[in-house]
């Protein structure tokens, strides 16, 4: 993965960081961020957690960085394990996948009207295999993979998720 240098592209890798795994310690997350090729300060680094507006919650016996929600969540909330996240991308395909047609390096979700971003961010947050991003409408996903046959996985992966056959 390449990833630009700009304070905006830094602070989108913490957010990023901070929503997959619970990071107790800024040196812990400065050495994530060295491993993705992004060198910073411990300064930049905590001007950065403000700016983002990362608090540290509590999660069991531990404090971790945590970030607000998206569109306008102000709730902060620690990384969810991986088996919430699996639990809600399968909730939300069973309640929203309508159909899968994968063509090339694209799949072409269809969803009931104004469901798509819905789903659409449980996929970009469930670490699907394969998928490189997602852009969504009103009713339709676009879903972006490297290839043909990661497009044909990853549609049979995501209608497998609903206990339905792709199209």
């Amino acid at each position: 993965m390449t990833i630009s240098t700009t304070r905006t592209a830094r602070q989108q890798r913490i957010v990023e960081i901070l929503g997959e795994q619970q990071i107790r310690s800024q040196p812990e997350l400065l050495d994530l961020l060295a491993e993705d090729g992004i060198e910073v300060t411990q300064a930049t680094l905590s001007r950065d957690l403000v700016e983002i507006g990362a608090e540290k919650v509590r999660v069991g016996k531990q404090l971790v960085y945590a970030v607000p929600g998206e569109g306008g969540d102000r709730t902060v909330r620690a990384a969810p394990d991986a088996h919430e996240v699996s639990q809600r991308l399968q909730q939300r395909c069973q309640e929203l996948l309508v159909s899968a047609q994968p063509t090339e390096n694209l799949i072409v979700l269809r969803t009931p009207p104004g469901a798509a971003n819905f789903l659409a961010s449980a996929i970009d947050h469930g670490a699907v295999p394969e998928v490189l991003g997602t852009i969504a409408g009103d009713d339709t996903i676009m879903v972006i993979t490297p290839g043909a046959a990661a497009s044909r996985r990853v549609a049979d992966l995501l209608m497998g998720l609903t206990r339905k056959e792709p199209t």
